[in-house]
């Protein structure tokens, strides 16, 4: 598990010894930096969590500094770069490695009422082992579906307030991003089939990272559109269940993985407005927003995709089998026994490894 926190700004006091009386003018001068600490202070902007599951350390670093703004520099370079600290102007970001496997007692912590609203949950997909998507997104979401029913009553309504008020942006109004509030101008439509039948408490946003290796795809393992489509379809399918987003990343090429982020955490610029621009067709540069998606849109990247058994069948899938009660992240299970014909679904052509901590 991999955290990554935005620390708001603090009120920055003006105070040194005075060697002499004050006059007039140095008094009006003071007054207004403490009026001006003293907006400043009210203002404060409240800390952001961004959580995020899945990969190895490496990787999970690799997708944090593919978060700067700045995509001009050379992979070489950015990696050589140290990770921005949060300051009092909120310029930065704080991080957390943590290797320990039990992953309850280190997350259940970090969800509570205060930061259900301000927290972005990422599970992290790597394109070197696409087979294993599939149940590493299972295994995710039974965890996250096991921290919420083991939340306090405060901590539930807040989850629910939050899922409902992220239902209410619907397909073709304005993105905001994750405040609870909502404009007057939004338009209320009514939920499709197989949208947020399953909400897990907290915003979501899936990452496949490393578009690089989709070369290696083809070329090492016959990989052909066939399989990228179904790979596609197969997830955006399951992530309209549970209201998620879904992007494609790579430290080497550009992509919207920054304003997604900020957009879910309620992060807007005063100077630039960023849009989210969805992008299904380009491989290496998906970009599925939070309810933009629907089965009939996943159906017209391919003919012949069974959208309702795979919707059907996911829904089964990430229920905790009855003989396990945990929400740990588990590999007992079989992979092969999720819904879909494995012989149609390149994610289950190959025994999958263990979900990295």
């Amino acid at each position: 598990m991999y955290g990554a926190s935005s620390k708001g700004r603090t009120r920055i006091s003006n105070v040194g010894p005075h060697t002499r009386p004050q006059g007039k003018g140095e008094q009006e001068k003071n007054l207004w930096s403490s009026l001006l600490n003293g907006v400043a202070s009210g203002k404060k902007l409240p800390e952001k969590t961004l959580l995020v599951l899945g990969g190895n350390a490496e990787l999970q670093r690799e997708f944090l500094e593919t978060l700067e703004a700045d995509t001009s520099r050379r992979p070489q370079d950015r990696r050589r770069k140290k990770p921005p600290v949060a300051n009092e102007f909120a310029l930065g970001y704080t991080y957390q490695d943590v290797l320990d496997a039990d992953h309850d007692a280190l997350v259940k912590p970090l969800i509570t009422a205060k930061t259900i609203p301000e927290t972005l949950v990422v599970i992290l997909l790597d394109w070197a082992d696409p087979w294993s998507w599939a149940r590493q997104l299972r295994d995710w979401v039974r965890f996250l579906r096991g921290i919420i029913v083991t939340m306090d009553d405060d901590c539930k309504v807040t989850a629910e307030e939050i899922m409902q008020a992220w239902q209410q942006r619907r397909r073709g109004a304005p993105y905001e991003g994750a405040s609870a509030a909502t404009s007057d101008s939004l338009i209320n439509v009514p939920l499709g089939q197989g949208e947020w039948d399953e909400p897990l408490g907290l915003p979501i946003c899936v990452a496949c990272h490393g578009t690089e290796k989709i070369e290696s795809l083809e070329r090492d393992h016959g990989w052909r559109e066939e399989e990228f489509d179904f790979s596609l379809q197969y997830l955006r399918t399951a992530l309209l269940k549970h209201g998620s987003s879904l992007i494609y990343t790579s430290l080497s090429v550009p992509n919207s993985l920054p304003n997604l982020i900020h957009s879910s955490l309620g992060i807007h610029s005063l100077l630039k407005r960023q849009t989210l621009k969805h992008n299904v067709i380009d491989r290496d540069k998906v970009l599925v927003p939070p309810n933009w998606d629907s089965w009939g849109k996943i159906r017209v990247l391919r003919e012949g995709f069974d959208v309702e058994g795979i919707s059907s069948g996911w829904g089964i899938d990430i229920q905790v089998p009855a003989k396990s009660q945990s929400s740990q992240p588990s590999d007992d299970d079989d992979p092969n026994a999720l819904s879909a014909p494995s012989a149609q679904n390149p994610m289950h052509r190959v025994p999958s490894p263990k979900i990295p901590g």
